[in-house]
């Protein structure tokens, strides 16, 4: 118990004095984080739509590719986007690896499929007679897929939260294709790797605690903007 309240005195601590190190790994989290999940929900809405709005041959085959892709370890993302990125890389002569940049592309492979997937099962969930009616009204396929959003809007926010916690979270990614670099590609989970790997459990575990408010935050953020939706 001493360890965890220690912690969370350190943490306190932390945050007070400004320290530029763990200020910095929580500004590459929120930063690299915000742009997964923004780039994820672009592309991963419409496909979601598609997915769960059109019948096509080979659906259950795709659906069961995006479900598997639920649970691909971040380690393996890492591996695959570090093999993709590295100089021998297809895209090596870019110059992304151990950049935000990189991390950002690790994040969205493990972010789109949950958006993918949880939109098209509330999609799949809306009921028919919606589609029945804007067919009938004269409504184009962007139209529908506009109002159909709007529809299940707060299950699409439970997508986006999800996928959220799982990118905010993951280390496997941040370590292998962002170098762990200070001030520069350093996450609080690889900064908490790091630190307990050193033998500094306290810091560890403060910097658990602001991980823990950062998506605490988050979370209040998006429950606030439902209830305002609902009223």
């Amino acid at each position: 118990m001493n360890l965890f309240t220690d912690g969370f005195n350190e943490a306190l601590k932390l945050l007070a004095s400004g320290n530029d190190s763990v200020y910095s790994a929580i500004a590459v989290t929120v930063t690299v984080s915000s742009w997964s999940l923004l780039i994820s929900l672009i592309i991963g809405l419409p496909l979601g739509f598609l997915l769960g709005y059109y019948n096509f041959p080979g659906k259950p085959a795709v659906r069961t590719v995006v479900d598997t892709l639920l649970a691909l370890p971040t380690v393996v993302i890492g591996l695959i986007a570090y093999t993709m990125l590295s100089r021998s890389g297809v895209f090596g002569e870019f110059g992304l690896l151990f950049s935000q940049k990189a991390i950002i592309i690790g994040q969205i492979v493990l972010g789109l499929p949950i958006i993918i997937a949880l939109t098209a099962t509330q999609v799949e969930a809306i009921d028919k007679r919606l589609y029945t009616s804007l067919k009938g009204l004269g409504a184009n396929s962007k139209q529908i897929l506009i109002a159909t959003l709007i529809e299940a809007r707060f299950g699409l926010m439970t997508a986006a939260m999800t996928a959220y916690g799982r990118i905010v979270t993951e280390i496997g990614i941040s370590m292998m294709v962002g170098g762990n670099i200070k001030y520069h590609t350093r996450t609080i989970t690889t900064a908490i790797a790091l630190e307990t790997g050193k033998g500094e459990f306290i810091t560890g575990i403060a910097l658990g605690l602001v991980l823990f408010c950062v998506a605490l935050m988050v979370n209040i953020a998006l429950s606030m903007l439902k209830r305002k939706w609902t009223q």
